[in-house]
């Protein structure tokens, strides 16, 4: 059994009116990405990856879309290296271009899509294209439940991403619970009891070429 464990910043650097024709901002991201072995005594550390990047994102409205930078890299967990001392190790290393765009319609619903492209990558023969499409589901805030109000609704999710890599098979991810909500600032958020389901190539770096099935149960935390 295996627990995957997350955090990440998101800093906004500069932003803008773009007229009557919505808004502007350059931020910067950081984030870590860490996968552990729950069955060790230790609990390791099986692979880590760092995420660095810098988006340009513009909205208008319900439609919007994030033009962004990013440097990715993955490494193994020591400890983990010290009870697999056979195991094949990828030094995983590389930096990517990608665009996507997003709307979002009144009735909660939200679709989105996007393209990608890495370059400076190690292994050098990586295929360097990918392609993600995906929706969201909200529960309105127009309507209130017994006893939460607006504070809480359903939420849901489905995720498909496809990669040269791995010839275009796709690796899908399906994700819903409850969310609860800070009726002041909604981007302060607690998604709870979300039932996760993913199926395709590992999103840990060091594992990328594995393919991988998992049903789990999974804590999401915003804060803004």
């Amino acid at each position: 059994m295996s627990g995957a464990v997350s955090f990440g910043e998101s800093f906004g650097l500069l932003g803008g009116s773009a007229g009557t024709h919505g808004r502007w901002q350059i931020d910067f991201q950081a984030a870590v990405f860490g996968v552990f072995d729950l069955n060790a005594e230790s609990k390791d550390l099986v692979n880590a990856d760092y995420w660095v990047g810098i988006p340009v994102s513009y909205r208008n409205g319900n439609f919007s879309a994030m033009a962004r930078v990013f440097h990715q890299s993955s490494h193994l967990g020591d400890e983990f290296l010290l009870r697999r001392q056979n195991i094949d190790r990828v030094n995983l290393s590389y930096e990517s271009i990608d665009l996507k765009t997003s709307y979002e319609f009144d009735n909660g619903f939200r679709l989105y899509g996007g393209a990608g492209y890495l370059f400076h990558r190690e292994p050098a023969d990586l295929e360097p294209w990918s392609t993600q499409i995906g929706t969201e589901y909200a529960f309105p805030m127009t309507y209130k439940l017994p006893f939460f109000g607006t504070a809480l609704r359903p939420v849901a999710a489905a995720d498909l991403q496809n990669r040269q890599e791995n010839n275009w098979r796709a690796d899908l991810s399906l994700r819903g619970g409850i969310q609860f909500e800070n009726p002041v600032a909604k981007s302060q958020q607690v998604q709870l009891m979300m039932l996760e389901y993913f199926n395709g190539r590992s999103p840990n770096g060091q594992f990328y070429d594995r393919a991988i099935e998992y049903v789990g149960l999974g804590m999401h935390v915003y804060l803004d």
